[in-house]
């Protein structure tokens, strides 16, 4: 018998061990936490990689077929950190729970799934990271077209779009980074997904487009989706209604926050693809993690749901010039009224209540968070105060939506404690005064402290022992104590219950019938707070529009305080957006490399229009050529979300696309060389780049040969200004391509100069007009520590090439002794006198003769 076979076969197992095995065998694939008292257990192959994953104990429980059974578990109290952990790995988890009374259940207690845990669905605060948009997306494909559907469970934002080429859905699918991503079995570009967590193959048949239809407008309540703007969209909808089945499947649980699904297109925004977003460090950098990113910089929201909508904006900025000119009036009326510091002191109680309202709508909300919710609705009063005097159209608007709701924070006020406990089981959630059953059991399971004094002073009365006490202790109950010098006065009618040193215990028949009510009360008391507890997430249902909008209105204000108050402590200013081409930035400065340096950072200008279309920029390695490009393109990007930018003055006209093509690597797993990847990232730019394109290239053509290089980068070059005509930032180190600017009108050329200091070199990181006069390699090589032979052996090799240039040798000649044509098509000298000879005209003494005027020539 095969081991699938043993593990199928039932009969040979324990009654508990058939009912984990039937449960199991619907969840195949994922990890089953199977209760057992106080422990999640698992079970077979499940323990095995848990074990793994988890750093715990594989032990074994009984016998399958003769062979142990392998068994892991964890504590049910600490169970989150497990889950957490294995999230974050991109493993799914089943909840197993005890339903039924282990009192009246005849075998095992009744057990079944209540919850299925994946990386994109959960919602539990200690599951996500607070900061960070956590997305399940689902993707769907037809032939050469595609559709995405993502969904933030957290906020309900449900958005659909569809991406036209390869390199689209590549570049939506790095900005949503998703945490658990969902794609058909016949799914042909697995290459551009592999590589993210949490991936999961489903069937074709989920993707189905009536299917989607039917259980997108049975959430909605609509007829169909064309009230929603995305009823053309029909491959995105397939990926829709395969996602929110899956989320259905895992949760369930109504989700009464997913009102609506939004469509997003690139036509909106500026397209940023895969390798723009990586070079240019926007939340992430290029090891992996989060520091020294534009992000980071940016970053100082007070709520974790203003931080998540900040880094949403970075990775779609906008090309509308109304709601972009709306942002920056806001920012301004803040500055001007001085609000930003007051604005940001009255957020703090806020919190994060976007995800607070998505768990109350899934009813999987805890105590605290209906007592954060409280406190967040108790600040609105002082915000909306914060902004009575605001001008600005926008900030109005904001402001209205974020009006007190003095219905659902009396009702929060009245109904929990101050400072409730973790979870509801534990009890004592529901404040003393909402409800009067509750207030009554809560005085009998508390022992009625009133009644305890009364029959302390009456019994003391009765036996004239005035040391008697009554007392409670969970281990014993209630009892009457009466010291050992008094216990010869006791009546007949104590009960000894307990002695003590100096002291005995007794109850009386009086005092066991309360002690009976007591523990009574003490159930029915926490069953009536649970039922109370129940009642309030249907009392918080009809909010929970307005509580979203809440959410959103304060995010929203949140960001462009936060864009104030940046603006104000790094001297940012407003920039001037224009729907006429160009870009017009002095003093610009890289927004991240300016509060890493230590040094003063040296600002710079830039100028491109329409008759300066391209800068070809020369100049040393680690003169600042990098930093000029990337800082352009982070300043035009945060002009595109409506931020103040790092400079003295910039116009911004708008700009469809931005690509940069700023370095490069291996990609050993697709088995791409470093000029492989710089290849396919350029064609990448030449394929798609425009007019109102922004184009940033470094050393193109450096992972070649120096002719292939050469031809390539000039070659790119001339396209770009000649038939695309993109505003191009384009670094090189290659001297010839600064010839261009003699031949094309719209060229012109910038350098970063150096300056020789003895054996040192001192960069000056200022933008010059014109080319760079040398490219200081050597001299760079040596402050980077190659050893002073090797450079001084390189300085004698650089000045036998120059000499053998200067002799008309070029390096390639002098090597390898084959003849290099020009780049410029211009025959040369020889070549235009041989073609105009009649060689049958020429005596041989002639011949002779201009055989030896040809040697000359050359």
């Amino acid at each position: 018998m095969n081991k699938a076979s043993k593990e199928n076969d039932f009969s040979s197992h324990t009654p508990m061990m058939r009912q984990y095995l039937a449960i199991k065998s619907e969840f195949p694939s994922i990890l089953l936490f199977y209760r057992m008292g106080d422990f999640y257990e698992l079970f077979f192959d499940d323990a095995k990689r848990a074990a793994d994953l988890l750093d715990i104990s594989l032990t074994a429980r009984g016998k399958s077929g003769g062979n142990a059974i392998p068994m892991a578990g964890v504590p049910y109290h600490a169970v989150e950190n497990y889950l957490a952990r294995l999230v974050q790995l991109g493993e799914s988890v089943a909840i197993c729970e005890q339903v039924g009374d282990p009192a009246t259940s005849k075998g095992p207690v009744e057990r079944k799934v209540v919850k299925v845990v994946t990386p994109g669905t959960v919602s539990d605060e200690a599951l996500l990271t607070d900061r960070q948009d956590n997305l399940l997306v689902a993707v769907f494909e037809n032939k050469t077209k595609f559709g995405i559907a993502y969904l933030d469970i957290s906020s309900g934002r449900f958005v659909v779009t569809e991406p036209e080429t390869s390199e689209q859905l590549q570049a939506e699918l790095q900005r949503l980074s998703p945490a658990e991503l969902l794609y058909p079995e016949s799914f042909i570009e697995y290459g551009l997904i592999q590589h993210f967590k949490g991936i999961r193959k489903r069937p074709d048949w989920e993707f189905d487009i009536d299917t989607a239809l039917s259980v997108l407008t049975k959430q909605f309540g609509t007829k169909d989706l064309s009230g929603f703007g995305v009823q053309d969209k029909h491959y995105a909808i397939c990926a829709a209604g395969c996602l929110f089945q899956y989320v259905k499947d895992t949760q369930r649980t109504a989700l009464p926050h997913i009102r609506s699904i939004i469509s997003e297109s690139a036509t909106t925004g500026v397209v940023l693809d895969a390798a723009t977003r990586r070079n240019l460090e926007l939340t992430q950098n290029l090891q992996g993690g989060i520091e020294n990113t534009l992000a980071a910089i940016l970053d100082t929201s007070i709520t974790p749901m203003g931080s998540r909508l900040l880094k949403r904006w970075i990775h779609f900025p906008l090309r509308d010039l109304q709601v972009l000119s709306a942002r920056q009036a806001t920012i301004a009326n803040i500055l001007d009224l001085d609000l930003s510091e007051v604005i940001a002191h009255s957020l703090k109680p806020i919190g994060d209540i976007e995800r607070i309202v998505s768990r109350i709508a899934m009813r999987t909300a805890r105590p605290r968070d209906f007592a954060r919710l409280r406190n967040a609705l108790a600040a609105l009063p002082n915000i909306a105060e914060d902004l009575f005097d605001v001008t600005a159209n926008h900030l109005k608007l904001i402001a209205q939506e974020i009006a007190p709701q003095p219905v659902l924070q009396a009702l929060l006020e009245k109904a929990i404690v101050d400072n409730p406990p973790v979870l509801i089981r534990d009890g004592g959630v529901i404040a003393p005064g909402y409800n009067d059953e509750l207030d009554e059991l809560r005085n009998l399971s508390q022992g009625a402290s009133d009644y305890l004094a009364q029959l302390e002073l009456r019994e003391r009365e009765a036996t004239g022992i005035p040391t008697l006490k009554v007392g409670y202790n969970k281990v014993h109950g209630f009892y009457i104590e009466i010291s050992r010098a008094s216990s010869n006065e006791v009546p007949d009618h104590y009960i000894r219950r307990q002695t003590l040193k100096n002291n005995e215990r007794f109850i009386t028949n009086e005092l066991k019938q309360h002690e009976e009510k007591v523990l009574t009360a003490q159930s029915r008391f926490l069953a009536l707070e649970k039922k109370l507890y129940e009642q309030l997430f249907d009392l918080t249902l009809p909010d929970l529009a307005s509580l979203q909008s809440l959410a959103e209105n304060l995010a929203e204000l949140d960001v462009l305080n936060t864009f104030s108050q940046t603006a104000e402590r790094l001297n940012y200013v407003k920039p001037q957006l224009t729907v006429e081409p160009g870009i017009s930035i002095e003093g610009g400065r890289h927004p991240v490399v300016e509060q890493m340096t230590v040094e003063p950072f040296i600002a710079n200008p830039v100028r491109l229009d329409e008759k300066r279309k391209m800068l070809v920029i020369t100049g040393p390695n680690m003169g600042g050529k990098s930093t000029y490009m990337r800082q352009t393109a982070l300043i035009v990007l945060m002009a595109h979300i409506g931020a103040y930018v790092p400079a003295q003055a910039a116009t911004i006209g708008l700009v469809d696309r931005i690509f940069t093509r700023i370095g490069a690597s291996d990609d050993l797993a697709s088995g791409r060389s470093t000029f492989m990847v710089e290849m396919t990232e350029t064609a990448n730019i030449l394929h798609n780049a425009t007019e109102k394109s922004l184009v940033l290239l470094d050393e193109i053509g450096r992972g070649t040969s120096t002719y292939d290089g050469l031809s390539l980068a000039w070659a790119c070059a001339e396209m770009l200004a000649l038939k695309l005509k993109a505003f191009t930032l384009f670094a090189t180190h290659y001297f010839e391509l600064t010839l261009l600017s003699e031949q094309i009108d719209t060229l012109a050329n910038v350098h970063l100069d150096a300056v020789e200091h003895g054996d040192n070199i001192i960069f000056m990181h200022a933008i010059q007009e014109g080319a760079a006069s040398k490219s200081f390699g050597l001299q760079v090589a040596q402050l980077a520590g190659v050893p002073k032979a090797a450079v001084a052996r390189a300085k004698q090799k650089l000045a036998e090439l120059e000499t053998e240039q200067q002799a008309g040798v070029g390096l390639q000649e002098s090597t390898n002794q084959q003849t290099q044509l020009p780049l410029i098509d211009e025959p040369h000298v020889v070549l235009q006198k041989l073609a105009r000879l009649d060689v049958d005209d020429i005596t041989p003494r002639q011949a002779l003769e201009l055989l030896f005027e040809l040697k000359k020539s050359v």
